[in-house]
């Protein structure tokens, strides 16, 4: 429960402070003190905070705007390196912010909870827009799990026609890609599931980890867990495909993911759509893996 809270806030006061009022007091059958509070209340405790948008996230997300921000924070969603030229104040001024923090020599997202606020405050507006283009249950199969290949096929359609209009209208155009996926799966997830997000300086990629409860139980009984790497082809094909995979099997086997979908997106202008639209099996250390060109 103690790692639960401290990955979801890193200590920060008003942030447990919220989290535990959530989880314990929000609710009237909440506050029964011989009642223990389990780990699924404190995750979602954690969702309500987010799709809440207290004072203190909203206050945070306004700042993204801010072009020093923009500026430190934009590479860490696209998994790059932080350009050079990008001012120690920039840096710092992140950091007074509360939105990274340095631990071990590297500069990260702050907590859990700023990690999921950042890319749905950047994609709030695409995904109000999104009206039909990813409704339930279109994607939900008999048995109640998510059909990802069809869900994946509507993604690299709808990207298709209109990644280009869609795009300019982010501020974060670099990261545009990675966020327009987590756009269009987050219309999806609200239906009753969860993405958890793993990004930052200089990974290489963005980490998405889908869970979608299977019963009546929600999340404390049998889940889908999907595991999706987004990527930007940099060195060609071939050599973006096999480190997509060796990271994909990786992350897959750190999740015990039931699926695993390594999807590349190749943004060079010369290229035709014909050309960067692909779908290929791979299997590597005994995992089999999706990947969606694109």
């Amino acid at each position: 429960m103690l790692e639960e809270i401290w990955a979801d806030t890193q200590g920060q006061p008003w942030l447990v402070n919220a989290l535990a009022y959530e989880a314990c007091f929000r609710k009237p059958e909440q506050r029964d003190r011989t009642v223990p509070v389990t780990v699924e209340q404190m995750r979602q405790a954690r969702e309500s905070l987010i799709l809440r948008r207290d004072t203190h996230l909203d206050q945070l997300a306004d700042k993204l705007r801010e072009p020093r921000v923009k500026r430190v924070i934009e590479p860490m969603l696209q998994g790059a390196d932080l350009p050079p030229d990008v001012p120690d104040d920039d840096r710092q001024y992140c950091i007074d912010l509360g939105l990274i923090a340095r631990r071990d020599g590297k500069l990260q997202i702050a907590n859990r909870i700023y990690r999921e606020v950042l890319p749905r405050e950047l994609t709030s507006i695409v995904q109000d827009s999104m009206q039909g283009k990813a409704e339930l249950p279109w994607f939900v199969l008999p048995d109640g799990s998510l059909d990802m290949d069809k869900l994946l096929d509507a993604f690299v359609q709808f990207f298709r026609e209109h990644s280009e209009s869609w795009l300019q209208r982010y501020a974060y155009h670099e990261a545009g890609p990675q966020l327009l996926l987590q756009a269009f799966l987050q219309r999806v997830v609200n239906g009753g599931g969860r993405i958890a997000r793993e990004y930052g300086l200089g990974r290489g990629r963005t980490d998405l980890f889908l869970q979608w409860p299977l019963s009546a139980q929600g999340f404390t009984g049998p889940m889908q867990q999907v595991v999706l790497e987004l990527k930007i082809q940099h060195k060609g094909k071939a050599a973006t495909l096999a480190t997509g995979l060796a990271q994909t099997a990786r992350y897959a086997d750190q999740c015990g993911a039931d699926s695993a979908h390594l999807l590349i997106f190749d943004r060079d202008p010369a290229t035709t759509w014909d050309d960067k639209i692909y779908r290929e099996q791979h299997s590597l250390g005994g995992r089999n893996i999706s990947v969606w060109g694109m």
